[in-house]
């Protein structure tokens, strides 16, 4: 994202585009898809041409097969090391033969590059490309799978002239060339409950009787600015299971892709009531202030702004902190700024002061700049007793992903960090990469969601104390063993799934159906956990190997991100595993030769670059390269192109609770909180239940049970702040008949029955 807003982009012609069509065809089996992409490509031009498709995937996606239908022949392109599949492309459009190359962009694996070279006049050719995913479990059940369809420029640090950002082909007004479309089929041995998406679907059709399986398809093309979001709904989403695979026909024995494979899920139990001394910590929030945070959240002209989104977010995470622990806010973009020079404790003080500056934050910071804010952060020395907590909030896609992910890796034992990727198009490799390289969780806040409640999940995240003491032990039949793909879990959160990936080597012995198991055992402060599964050693057979082709995306992620310190044994083992597994990496690529054709294509080779679906706001002085800007109507703002010409919301009811509420969590009785609750000030005076209630307590009731009535389907905003409240009323109350007569009375002023046990009673 380049985080600058300027003026309209010239009409400038375009050549013929030959890609026609974009369909593709997904498999969701529980939460792993396997994907089909196909490319149909027509030359309607007097002589050969060369096609170059640039598209982001997911960072974590594992891209596993490429083929060609060129003339009627089919062609499987082979796996090879970089540089010696660029020659082999290379020496075939010398040659006049048509040819086509799939390569992964630099490190971060999340854009990339398919040529198709020597395309004759009058001919089509459709490429197909493969590849698998994890599906990210949703706070609500949901597994959601993103087909990602925009792409944006990076953005280029200043002084890192070294870097070059994708080159994206113009096209200032009007739809693609070409279409785009989606059908998927659903499986799940637990039943499908209902599918939803960002984009219209054509109806859930049932395949089978139990509801095991199921279709659905894009309805119409997708908007030019979305990617494209399919949520499945399971009945039982949070069941932990096994999926074990047999290996690949013919490979070496001992091989990851010659041994069985098992990919395990876990859904460890985190207690949710923590003690008091497990609160404590030091908060750090980094927010992105570029010039595109000013820009919708989903594209429409009367959307609301991501930063005013964000600011939200941050006045509910304010509140939601505890009393004693300490905090600063970052904001950043071509420079950064803090609220405070380091950390300062969270007080009433210190929190009404930092609410008053949130409200002033704009998205008037200029580019994307992330890694001289992280190094400030870093340099500012910990708090003994206070473990940090990272939250970096941004929407971009910057040049130095890989510098970035290293800098939080190098102090990955000084914090976590939890990362959240605002609008379509923002980097999974970014956002997924820091939250690995600091053990902390990423979420992605599109134009459905609210930020809201994955944020504060987070935050309880962050909350829980550090889990310790971490191992995985195996239960496996004599002779047989288990071998761990990468790292076992280094981080464990309430409500977080757990994968393990895991060769199965050797034979187990009779009986004829055995059984294996898998332990994960921990610790929180003295108490140990453990969550044990069992599941029959009974591979399952196919040709597309889903679970060992995600081991050995796993294992590359790992590798590839040791390579920058200089590892040749890493760069070794990865090209190896790499090739071995048919999984692309920053080291291999595919390539394709049609060597069927008996005579050469003749003629110019002309280059023809297709347009993508591009989010961009303007262009910084040092991004270089094409851009293309699809709005729908001219920008013409003086200030940012992307502003709305509408008023935004008004703030919302549940708002205007919180930003009342006192930093120990109590609220005062005053005209503006009887404003907010719908009751008069002075009546609601009159009917304080005791003498020996105290205007503030009676106050926090009230506050507590328009919550519990007004806001119940926004409760994962407000349960933190809640507990404080609560917390701070049972304090100050003391005995039950207190608290009790402020309830009834509360439940009377405002129509409700909220239960006693609200209050611990």
């Amino acid at each position: 994202n380049s985080g600058f807003c300027g003026g309209p982009v010239a009409n400038v012609p375009l050549p013929p585009v030959p890609l026609r069509s974009s369909s593709v065809a997904v498999l969701i089996r529980g939460f792993v898809a396997d994907v089909s992409c196909e490319l149909l490509y027509r030359n309607e031009e007097p002589g050969p041409v060369e096609v170059v498709f640039k598209f982001p995937v997911d960072a974590e996606a594992a891209v596993y097969a490429f083929q060609a239908r060129l003339g009627g022949a089919c062609i499987q392109a082979q796996l090879h090391e970089k540089k010696q599949a660029q020659e082999v492309y290379g020496d075939a459009l010398a040659g006049g033969q048509s040819s086509f190359l799939l390569q992964q962009e630099g490190i971060r694996g999340d854009v990339f590059s398919c040529s198709l070279g020597n395309l004759p006049p009058g001919e089509e050719a459709v490429l197909t490309l493969r590849y698998v995913c994890e599906l990210l479990l949703e706070p609500d059940g949901a597994a959601r799978y993103v087909l990602p369809t925009v792409l944006r420029p990076r953005y280029t640090p200043s002084g890192e002239t070294h870097r070059s950002p994708t080159p994206i082909t113009v096209r200032p007004t009007g739809k693609l060339p070409y279409t785009l479309s989606l059908s998927a089929t659903l499986q799940s041995p637990h039943g499908i409950d209902r599918v939803f998406s960002n984009c219209p679907l054509t109806p859930l059709s049932y395949t089978a009787g139990n509801r095991t399986t199921a279709q659905v398809s894009l309805a119409q093309a997708p908007p030019w600015d979305r990617d494209v979001e399919l949520l499945v709904y399971y009945v039982e989403p949070h069941k932990p299971s096994a999926v074990l695979e047999a290996g690949l026909p013919g490979a070496k024995p001992g091989s990851l892709m010659g041994d069985p494979a098992v990919m395990v899920t876990l859904l460890p139990s985190v207690p949710e009531a923590l003690p008091a001394q497990s609160r404590a910590g030091e908060f750090i929030f980094l927010l992105d202030r570029s010039g595109s945070m000013a820009c919708p959240m989903d594209g429409r002209v009367r959307s609301r702004q991501r930063i005013n989104i964000a600011k939200e977010t941050l006045v509910l995470l304010l509140k939601s902190l505890p009393l004693g622990c300490y905090f600063n806010i970052y904001g950043f973009g071509s420079e950064f700024e803090s609220f405070y020079p380091q950390s300062v404790e969270y007080t009433q003080q210190t929190m009404a002061k930092s609410l008053q500056r949130i409200q002033l934050l704009q998205a008037n910071l200029g580019g994307t700049e992330i890694l001289e804010p992280l190094r400030a952060i870093y340099r500012s020395p910990c708090r003994d007793g206070h473990p940090r907590q990272l939250f970096v909030f941004t929407d971009g896609e910057v040049g130095n992903t890989q510098d970035i992910i290293a800098e939080v890796q190098r102090h990955r034992g000084t914090h976590r960090c939890f990362s959240f990727g605002i609008g379509a198009g923002a980097s999974t490799a970014l956002i997924k990469g820091i939250a690995r390289a600091a053990e902390g969780s990423a979420e992605f806040i599109t134009s459905r969601d609210r930020m809201q409640p994955k944020v504060l999940q987070s935050l309880k995240r962050a909350l829980q104390p550090t889990v310790t003491g971490i191992s995985l032990s195996w239960d496996l039949p004599p002779g047989m063993q288990a071998e761990l793909l990468r790292r076992g879990p280094e981080a464990i959160f309430g409500g977080q799934r757990c994968l393990v990936y895991a060769q199965l080597r050797g034979q187990p012995q009779p009986p004829d159906t055995p059984m294996g198991g898998v332990t994960l055992q921990y610790r929180i402060q003295d108490q140990t956990y453990k969550e044990t599964l069992q599941f029959p050693l009974q591979p399952q057979d196919g040709d597309r190997l889903p679970v060992h082709r995600l081991a050995a995306k796993s294992l590359l992620l790992e590798l590839e991100g040791t390579m920058g310190a200089g590892s040749e044994g890493d760069r070794h083992r990865a090209l190896e595993a790499s090739l071995s597994s048919g999984v692309i990496c920053s080291l291999t690529a595919y390539v394709g030769v049609d060597t069927e054709r008996g005579q050469p294509v003749r003629g110019p080779l002309v280059r023809r670059d297709v347009p993508v679906r591009v989010k961009v706001v303007g262009c910084p002085p040092d991004w270089t390269g094409h851009v293309s800007v699809l709005y729908p109507q001219p920008c013409t703002s003086p200030i940012s192109p992307c502003l709305s010409p509408g008023r935004e919301p008004e703030e919302s009811p549940l708002l205007r609770l919180v930003s009342l509420q006192n930093a120990d969590g109590s609220w005062d009785l005053d005209p503006r909180l009887a404003a907010v609750l719908g009751v008069n000030e002075t009546n609601t005076r009159r009917m304080i239940p005791s003498e020996d209630v105290t205007p503030s307590v009676w106050a926090t009731v009230l506050a507590v049970v328009w919550l519990h009535t007004r806001a119940v389907g926004q409760r994962d905003e407000w349960e933190l702040l809640e507990a404080k409240a609560v917390g701070w009323v049972r304090d100050r109350a003391g005995e039950r008949g207190p608290v009790g007569k402020c309830l009834e009375a509360a439940n009377a002023l405002l129509g409700c029955s909220v239960s006693p046990a609200v209050f611990g009673l």
